[in-house]
């Protein structure tokens, strides 16, 4: 019997939130999947269930060999477990990842997120989507400034998105590390997705050939930012 595999892909930026023509990295989750028509569910709680987020999420979705589908939470909201279940890959969207968690919180879907991966669904998303599957992340819910907030702790440590699309994030994670606020961890590029499988990261890949990602330690009062090896993909788009 084959052994269940956990999967979890975290998105720095890019997918079909930055690339809707055709996105390398949303394609690399989808053949994570091993399934010639998977099931795809998009959850775009974190920008309030917005309808042309929606409307983005099934104009890419839908050229690609999948069956794609969506849950809300601010109308009628279906049974979550019989939906999740029969996913092949839950897909998070960028946004407000602390009113993303509030609203998760509030129907219970962390548990059941937690056994969908179990299960062996595939847990993917950008930005907001990506952070939330770690103990801690580094966000920007709140206007004017990034705060550290707790996360589902499905992963060790922290994720921090966008690392060189918005180059504050970089001084502001080092200062959370040096005053050991933040947990260390990780920091992720636009355009580049970290593959976990199990609690372990076993491959990077980036849509654009120069991205990047870091794991991030305080050590004797410095911070060491070691470089991850990254696989530029995008040659594999249509391979």
């Amino acid at each position: 019997m084959q052994k269940i595999q956990r999967q979890i892909i975290a998105l720095g930026g890019g997918g079909m939130s930055m690339e809707p023509e055709e996105s390398a990295l949303d394609l690399y989750v989808l053949a994570q999947t091993h399934n010639s028509y998977p099931a795809v569910c998009f959850l775009p709680t974190a920008s309030g269930d917005a309808d042309s987020y929606i409307a983005k999420f099934y104009s890419v979705f839908s050229r690609y060999t999948c069956r794609p589908s969506h849950l809300t939470f601010f109308q009628r909201t279906p049974d979550l477990r019989t939906h999740l279940l029969k996913q092949d890959v839950i897909y998070v969207g960028g946004g407000n990842t602390r009113s993303m968690l509030a609203v998760w919180r509030e129907w219970a879907l962390p548990k059941l997120l937690k056994e969908a991966w179990e299960s062996g669904v595939i847990l993917a998303g950008i930005s907001a989507g990506a952070i939330c599957w770690f103990e801690q992340g580094l966000s920007d819910s709140v206007a004017g400034k990034f705060i550290v907030l707790d996360c589902l702790g499905f992963l060790e440590g922290s994720c921090t998105p966008h690392y060189d699309g918005e180059p504050e994030r970089r001084s502001v994670l080092h200062k959370l590390l040096l005053k050991r606020e933040i947990l260390p961890g990780y920091a992720i590029d636009d355009g580049v997705a970290i593959h976990f499988v199990g609690l372990e990261a076993q491959r990077a890949v980036s849509s654009r050939p120069n991205a990047k990602a870091y794991r991030l330690f305080e050590t004797n009062s410095s911070i060491e930012e070691v470089p991850i090896d990254v696989e530029y993909i995008a040659e594999e788009k249509s391979g």
